[in-house]
């Protein structure tokens, strides 16, 4: 695989507590640790600062808790993980959502 196939990027970012509100969020965490920053994990074929800057302007946002609760990227929990080809991406966002939720964050994914 060639060095451009690789330029996919998982990220997280950090959400607002308050996202905990949503019933969807709630169902979708139910043993979360309350003491954990709740999280967004998602793939992108750009770089994640260009991502999350999408999410807050409103494009490409999805259920928009990005946009409305999103607080800042969290680097440490994905940075050593990029880039990779999209395939690798998409199954890494997955792992990656899964992981955090076993350390006990409530986690969004799309």
């Amino acid at each position: 695989m060639s060095e451009p196939d690789f330029h996919h990027h998982v990220y997280v970012v950090e959400l607002d507590p308050a996202v905990r509100d949503f019933r969807r969020f709630q169902a979708a965490n139910p043993d979360a640790d309350l003491a954990l920053p709740p999280l967004y994990v998602g793939m992108t074929g750009t770089s994640p600062e260009e991502r999350f800057a999408q999410h807050r302007d409103g494009r490409k946002a999805g259920r928009g808790f990005v946009k409305r609760y999103g607080v800042r990227l969290r680097p440490d929990l994905y940075a050593h993980l990029n880039p990779m080809p999209f395939d690798a991406a998409a199954e890494m966002e997955r792992d990656l959502a899964e992981d955090l939720r076993q350390k006990g964050h409530a986690v969004w994914q799309k």
